[in-house]
């Protein structure tokens, strides 16, 4: 193994885990607003992923659109609607962690079971890069194919942001 592919596969397993532990603390945070906060560093770890994967494009949108937006938007609805930040005791049950610990248990061992059972035997792939024009020929469909859709969305995004500011606006 190269030093470069050794480089690749460390990188993989700190994003890995920071997508594990930040999907981890998304369900089990007690705030609601740090749950927001980890799904951002789920998110950006899934898109450091995509950059291993050559697809920097991807990474781009999943950092701008779900990073940037869907995260802005869900802290937007949290300050909004005020709710109530911290535990509620109607909604706290001690039983229902134990159940969820027992079913994490076996949603991992039936995962492990069929991926261990139908990928034993597969060889692994060789995977080469793929050519420097993937790039330069999405940017020219998005530009000059696509300019229509492309923009239609933009403005829908600069539609909700305003809209989004203009609710959260004291009167």
């Amino acid at each position: 193994m190269s030093n470069q592919q050794v480089v690749q596969v460390i990188i993989f397993g700190i994003a890995a885990a920071l997508i594990i532990f930040g999907g981890i603390r998304v369900v089990t945070a007690q705030n609601i607003v740090r749950a927001a906060l980890y799904l951002v560093l789920t998110l950006a770890a899934t898109a450091g992923l995509f950059v291993l994967l050559l697809a920097e494009f991807i990474a781009a949108v999943q950092i701008l659109i779900y990073v940037g937006a869907v995260v802005v938007i869900l802290l937007f609805g949290i300050m909004l609607t005020r709710a109530p930040i911290g535990l509620t005791p109607d909604l706290d049950n001690e039983s229902a962690r134990i159940w969820g610990l027992v079913a994490g248990l076996v949603f991992l061992g039936v995962v492990t079971f069929v991926l261990w059972r139908h990928f034993a035997s597969v060889p692994a792939l060789e995977l080469s890069a793929p050519d420097s024009g993937a790039n330069e020929a999405l940017g020219r469909s998005l530009l000059v194919d696509w300019v229509a859709p492309f923009e239609a969305v933009s403005m829908v995004l600069l539609s909700a942001l305003i809209g989004a500011l203009a609710m959260a606006r004291k009167d």
